[in-house]
Parts: structure tokens; C-alpha cells; sequence
């Protein structure tokens, strides 16, 4: 396995409180394969990566349990240049705002090119041609005129292909795609997650999607995970989700899509808004909002249930959501 996540503990200290972010999470991720991770913002999908990257800021966040293995080695043992050596050369993260990640008042060429200075040794010059290489490879038209360009000066997709290019600069085993589509319109978006998943397909990368959007993962995922609250609530094959949800919030974010044939109608919207992370509700943290919430959700939490050999479900009443989903 590429990389395990196993019952992973992280908090915040506030001055209000302390925020439990991440509640116990576990997933894997396997070399080619590609895993989604679904949920609103606040259930944890970020934070959680971050962890994983060693790019927690730290404090306020804290992680307080777990383990991380990466290649069979776990990252929360190691120390931090330990850890940076990692971080870029093995695995690498594409952040939601590119504007924002990208350095303003460097070139684009020289933003990818140091990947190449400080893990490879190679001279500005080599460094340069590779950052060229690395611009036609994720399709910037006349990249060798453009490489001395800053990032101001390039579309929203553009810059989003040049954090994809720095993302798998030095070709590293896992890839962390944090919503790489959000501010892009809808024809940009395919072609990212086209491009994305030809990358992945050449270099056999295991590759993490952070998404809010069902509808963006269902040609490119092979697992999806979703989180509500800190916690995964169910995780299957990406085609037995869309089938049927085996989680009354899933089934949410499922009617929530919208859909040709429902034109003209009202979009569906689950009721309520997610917890607080200071004071998550007793019992099933989605009980508040759930349409089939029982005393029992109201005060035991419940298990990843063991729906099928490959998906689980955290629902005291999972056979009845997935009974409903089939009908």
C-alpha cells in the first residue's frame, strides 16, 4: 500500500475551545489508484491532508493520534528535514487557489525550476529548460515565451496547469489534488481533471481528490470517502455509491447534484448546517440534520458497519438507506 492513514487525531486550541478537526480518520491509497474524498467545508477533508503533507500549522493544530504510512514508513516519526525530503520529491499537494500559492513576484519558471535546484542540484539554466519541459507537458501554449511570465498574467486554468506541472515536477509517488477545480467554470474543469488523470495514468501516481462535488469525481475515482464532522461515514467503490448510499448523507450529497431531468424543479439541500467543531453532537454528528434519526443516533456512535467486502457504512440504519436507495 502506498499510503495508510489510521485513526488519525487532529485539534485546534481556540480561544473558544478546542475544535476536533479530524476524529479517528482511516483510508489508503494505493500506486495508480485514485481516492475522493467528499464532505462540506468543516467535516475535516483539508486538515486531514495536511497532516498528511506535514503542512499543518502547528500550533493552533495539534495531532494527537495516529499514524501515517507512507512506503511503510511512518511520517509522524520523522523528523522535519527528514520530512521535507519527502514533501516534493515523493509526494507533492495542489492547492485550491492557485493565485494564492503561486509566489507573486516570481516568474513561473523560476517557481518550478527551484523544485529542480534544491532536490535534483541542477544549475538555473538545466533548471529552466525542465520548467519549459514541465509547461508544454501540462499543454501552456508557447511555454518557452511564457515561462518568464508571472503568475497575474496567466487564466485561472492556466495557473491551476502550472501548480498540476510543480505538483509532479519530480515525478513523486502521491499526489494531493485539494480542490483543484472550485473557481475554474465547468469546461476548464474537465480539462483539468482530464489532464490529471492522463498524468496519473503515465506515471502510476496514487492520487488523493479533496472535492465538495460528487459530479467532479464520478469519471476518475476508483474509491470515494466521505466525511462529515471529522469522521469518514461511508466509503465504497465510486459506481456502488452512485448506485445507492448507504449513508443518509451521502444519499444528500447525491440528490444534491443537479440533474437534466430535473429541470425546472427546486434543488434538493440537506437541512440544517454541519456542527460546530467546538461542540460536535452526542451520538451520530449528523442526527441533528438526518431525516432518519433515532434515540439510538441521538447517543451512541456509530461503527463503520461492513455493508459489502469493499464498503462501510457509519448509519445505525445503513440497510434501510441503502433499501431506500435502490427503490
Amino acid at each position: 500500500m502506498l499510503l495508510e492513514v489510521r485513526d488519525l487525531y487532529v485539534e485546534f486550541r481556540t480561544r473558544e475551545g478546542i475544535a476536533h478537526a479530524v476524529n479517528g480518520v482511516s483510508y489508503a491509497v494505493d500506486a495508480g489508484e485514485t481516492l475522493a474524498v467528499l464532505g462540506e467545508s468543516g467535516s475535516g477533508k483539508s486538515v486531514t491532508a495536511q497532516a498528511v503533507m506535514g503542512i499543518l500549522d502547528m500550533p493552533p493544530g495539534r495531532i494527537t493520534g495516529g499514524e501515517i504510512l507512507f512506503q511503510g514508513r511512518d511520517l509522524l516519526t520523522l523528523k522535519e528535514d527528514e520530512r521535507r525530503k519527502v514533501r516534493g520529491a515523493r509526494m507533492a499537494m495542489i492547492f485550491q487557489d492557485a493565485l494564492s500559492a503561486l509566489n507573486p513576484v516570481l516568474s513561473v519558471g523560476d517557481q518550478l525550476g527551484e523544485m529542480f535546484v534544491v532536490h535534483r542540484g541542477m544549475s538555473k539554466k538545466d533548471a529552466r529548460a525542465k520548467a519549459i519541459e514541465l509547461m508544454d507537458r501540462v499543454r501552456i501554449p508557447a511555454a518557452r515565451e511564457r515561462v518568464g511570465q508571472y503568475p497575474h498574467q496567466f487564466s485561472g486554468g492556466m495557473r491551476q496547469r502550472i501548480m498540476i506541472a510543480m505538483a509532479m515536477a519530480l515525478e513523486p509517488a502521491l499526489i494531493i489534488a485539494d480542490e483543484p477545480t472550485t473557481a475554474l467554470d465547468v469546461t476548464v474543469q474537465a480539462q483539468v481533471m482530464e489532464l490529471l488523470a492522463e498524468l496519473q495514468r503515465e506515471l502510476d501516481m496514487g492520487l488523493i481528490l479533496i472535492t465538495h462535488d460528487l459530479g467532479v469525481v464520478a469519471d476518475v475515482a476508483d474509491r470515494i470517502a466521505v466525511m462529515y464532522a471529522g469522521r469518514i461515514i461511508e466509503t465504497a467503490p465510486v459506481h456502488d455509491i452512485y448506485k445507492a448510499a448507504a449513508h443518509p448523507y451521502t444519499q444528500g450529497l447525491l440528490d444534491s447534484i443537479p440533474r437534466l431531468h430535473h429541470k425546472g424543479r427546486e434543488l434538493y439541500a440537506i437541512k440544517g448546517l454541519p456542527p460546530s467543531l467546538l461542540d460536535i453532537p452526542p451520538g451520530c454528528a449528523f442526527h441533528p440534520r438526518c431525516p432518519r434519526a433515532r434515540d439510538v443516533c441521538r447517543t451512541d456512535v456509530p461503527p463503520l458497519h461492513p455493508v459489502a467486502p469493499d464498503r462501510r457504512s457509519a448509519c445505525h440504519f445503513w440497510k434501510e438507506t441503502l433499501d431506500a436507495s435502490h427503490s
